[in-house]
């Protein structure tokens, strides 16, 4: 996932804040306001002893650089083996005859897929981390990485995969057939016209120029985290779900490739739905580029070396992505750290706008959105100052459309009672005739519902934090609560209307386990 914030073009870090470097008579350069034979300053007349004190940095100077030499040498990092690392990427022509391109801003900006894609997962895996069935050959994961001119910022932008899109005209990558420009779902554009109608689509959708394209599948996301030696991921509220074996209690946890596979796919993990899993994602990124920028790997040119092996050798990219960009990334990142990148979602101004024949969308908010997209193509931070987080919760179905039947699952008298009163009381139709449980040992609890109401069952999950989803064919209409031995509260509910955004800006460190 280093991938993800990739410096290309400008070389070094930016100088310190106030320093200007200007060339010196020798081709060099020396900072503005420095005498170029030593740090006296200007102005100052060196004393004789000076002569001594200046051996000593040049000295220093002289062994460190014989030593980063070495020590590069004899790991094999250099230009030659990043040559090698450059020929071994898998290249797509994502920019191919594009036409009518928005203007360039400033600052580079990656698009970021995550493909499906398990050719090279073994059946262990497939068992163990729930990655069976037909792959869609879709994007689960799209995202705008925004590294700033001077190399000292990272802003993330998630799409929601499920955005109401419109493709530009194109050629179907499976068919070879001419398409006029038609609604679909965003991640859908993927498996109509590959990266190259990805790219438009987005393109058209932002008005931002993209500059490289990454797409990372399975098996190389998996082999990131493990070169890493794994990332550390913090939930306050327990995490469970059933389609992706992901189960996890409050607290630190320090995940492998496969679990933290399971914990970015997860939709199913609580009341959010894709949304909660674009969070989880975000989360994800910012710990894994703490462990990579805190670990010193990036100062090992064997661990380096070993990260940038695992990585590129299992990413796909644009043919631009090649040797300069490579060199560029390792210095760019040497002074790079969580508190340096930052994290959003794309303001949604309407869940569940439903359109015919592509089913339930979600439709940007048109000015918020765009908004964004100026700060982007302007490089500027997304966010000055941290905003307050909201009180209560958004959802897409009002309670009051919502037919609850409450069990108690515990042997404690009267918590029937108890949830269903909550319940009613926070605007949900229960039946207020809660009964006992088949299961009277629950200790997580539960919200049974038909896939068929999916999205009422979101909403219910909301109103009850770290409850279980869990979906039963053929239940019908009326959703089933089975309150457990965690029960505590039912959290208040914002139904989202057209023109209002979840979309808070986080920053880095933030996200991590602070």
């Amino acid at each position: 996932m280093l991938k993800t914030v990739e410096g290309a073009g400008a070389g070094d870090a930016a100088d310190e804040a106030g320093a200007r470097r200007v060339p010196d008579a020798g081709g060099g350069q020396r900072h503005q306001g420095e005498r170029r034979h030593g740090p006296q300053g200007p102005g100052r007349t060196a004393a004789p002893s000076g002569r001594v004190r200046r051996r000593r940095p040049r000295w220093a100077l002289r062994a460190a650089m014989t030593l980063s030499v070495v020590v590069l040498a004899s790991a094999g990092i250099g230009h030659s083996l990043v040559t090698s690392l450059d020929s071994g990427i898998a290249r797509v022509d994502a920019f191919k005859d594009m036409k009518n391109r928005p203007r360039g801003g400033h600052g580079m900006n990656v698009l970021l897929v995550g493909t499906d894609g398990r050719d090279r997962i073994t059946e262990e895996e497939r068992r163990r981390y729930r990655l069976g069935g037909e792959p869609c050959h879709c994007t689960d994961t799209i995202m705008i990485v925004h590294i700033s001119e001077d190399r000292e910022r990272a802003s993330v932008v998630s799409l929601p995969r499920d955005s109401y899109a419109e493709t530009p005209e194109h050629v179907d990558a499976t068919t070879g057939e001419r398409h006029a420009g038609h609604p679909l779902k965003l991640n859908a554009a993927y498996a109509e016209g590959g990266p190259q109608l990805t790219v438009r689509t987005v393109e058209n959708m932002t008005h931002v120029k993209i500059d490289h394209y990454l797409e990372v599948d399975f098996t190389s996301f998996m082999r990131t985290v493990d070169v890493l030696g794994g990332v550390q991921i913090c939930t306050s509220e327990p995490l469970k779900d059933a389609y992706t074996g992901l189960d996890l209690a409050p607290g630190r946890h320090t995940m492998r490739g496969g679990e933290a596979l399971q914990y970015v796919r997860s939709r199913h993990a609580d009341a959010s739905s894709d949304l909660g899993r674009m969070k989880r994602q975000q989360r994800f990124l910012a710990a894994l580029v703490d462990r990579a920028t805190s670990s010193g790997i990036l100062l090992n040119p064997l661990k380096f070396r070993d990260v940038a092996r695992a990585v590129l050798g299992s990413v796909r990219a644009d043919r631009g992505f090649g040797t300069d960009e490579l060199l560029d990334l390792g210095r760019a990142m040497r002074t790079f750290s969580p508190s340096s990148s930052e994290f959003t979602t794309v303001p949604i101004g309407q869940l569940g706008y439903v359109v015919k024949g592509i089913g339930s969308t979600l439709k940007w908010d048109p000015v918020a959105s765009q908004r964004l997209f100026q700060a982007l193509r302007e490089d500027r931070p997304l966010a000055v100052a941290p905003k307050a987080r909201p009180t209560t919760t958004p959802v897409e179905v009002p309670p009051q459309q919502i037919r609850v039947q409450v069990e108690n699952g515990t042997r404690t008298a009267g918590l029937g009672r108890r949830v269903d009163a909550a319940l009613a009381a926070a605007g949900f139709g229960t039946t207020g005739r809660p009964v006992t449980a088949a299961d009277q040992a629950v200790r997580r609890t539960v919200v049974a519902y038909d896939p068929r109401w999916d999205r009422s069952a979101t909403s219910l999950a909301a109103a009850l934090p770290g409850s279980e989803l869990r979906p039963v064919k053929g239940l019908g209409p009326t959703l089933k609560v089975i309150a457990g031995a965690d029960f505590r509260t039912v959290r208040a509910l914002r139904v989202v209307k057209p023109g209002e955004t979840d979309s808070a800006v986080v920053r880095g460190d933030e996200a991590g386990c602070s």
